[in-house]
């Protein structure tokens, strides 16, 4: 199985681009994941839209090609970064890639609450009529105090952490399954 992750975040050592990269190497053996560039994508423009950068094209390509999609998400300002946004405009336009989608969302910040509030937009944004993504319900990824749980090489050590990211792996395939019918 094929799916795509995308890091709402454009800092070097973000946390949650560790998190992704860790589960591509951690779960190679049940998926095939292929982190995205949305850092590199311009700002959306409507008067573009119809003809985009070939970078926008790329992306959404490699969205509409996959069975499922990872959004990692950190939280600025009690909400998701503009990187992330950005991106969900500009596949939310035209050929709306995301449109039935599965959908798993994680993240992960220093502070106590790991992203909880970002994710509430996320999940709002990604429900609406332009996205329409099928978010895999019950299954919250929310680390808070990430900075504690790698290592100094970027590997995720903290083992609940892992056993959790395990559980809700196995639900987002068996949703990805799921989806398929629908």
């Amino acid at each position: 199985m094929k799916i795509v992750a995308i890091v709402g975040s454009n800092r070097e050592q973000s946390f949650n681009k560790k998190l992704v990269s860790f589960m591509k190497i951690h779960f190679h053996n049940k998926v095939e994941i292929e982190i995205l560039p949305i850092d590199e994508l311009p700002m959306y423009n409507e008067d573009k839209e119809l003809s985009p950068p070939d970078i926008v094209n790329t992306i959404k390509s490699k969205i509409s090609a996959s069975e499922g999609m990872i959004i990692a998400t950190p939280e600025y300002n009690h909400s998701i970064p503009g990187v992330l946004k950005n991106a969900l405009d500009w596949f939310s336009r035209v050929d709306k890639v995301m449109v039935k989608k599965p959908v798993m969302v994680v993240g992960g910040t220093p502070g106590a609450l790991g992203t909880v509030r970002a994710q509430i937009h996320l999940r709002q944004i990604l429900n609406s009529p332009g996205v329409s993504a099928l978010t895999l319900p019950g299954n919250e990824v929310f680390i808070g105090a990430i900075h504690e749980k790698f290592d100094e090489s970027g590997k995720l050590i903290h083992e609940p952490t892992v056993n959790f990211l395990n559980t809700v792996m196995d639900n987002f395939l068996d949703w990805v399954e799921k989806a398929k019918a629908l």
